[in-house]
């Protein structure tokens, strides 16, 4: 679709820009869409060297069996049951090395 220069300015898009069309109460609303070419990023994997990621690989495959054993907490309806949840631990551990 080719919009007038006016409509293009007025909405904050230039010739080739995409958009998205939407119906809205029976009117048609552009929305301005941004694509991002990922390509131009890095991922993860440039940013650390070989033995950071085999750390991290370890810490995250020792996580995922404590959730397989079910050594986790919560899940937690709200932010206050968390807190309480934490605050219930703290106690039990400073109890354990009391004793």
């Amino acid at each position: 679709m080719t919009l007038p220069r006016r409509l293009r300015s007025a909405i904050g898009i230039a010739e080739g820009d995409l958009v998205e069309a939407s119906v809205r109460r029976g009117k048609i609303v552009l929305t301005p869409k941004l694509v991002i070419d990922r390509s131009e990023f890095g991922n993860a994997d440039d940013e650390y060297t070989p033995e950071q990621r085999r750390i991290i690989d370890a810490r995250l495959a020792k996580s995922d069996e404590d959730i397989r054993h079910g050594r986790v907490f919560g899940p937690f309806n709200t932010a206050e049951e968390m807190a309480a949840s934490i605050e219930a631990n703290i106690k039990k551990l400073r109890a354990a090395k009391k004793n």
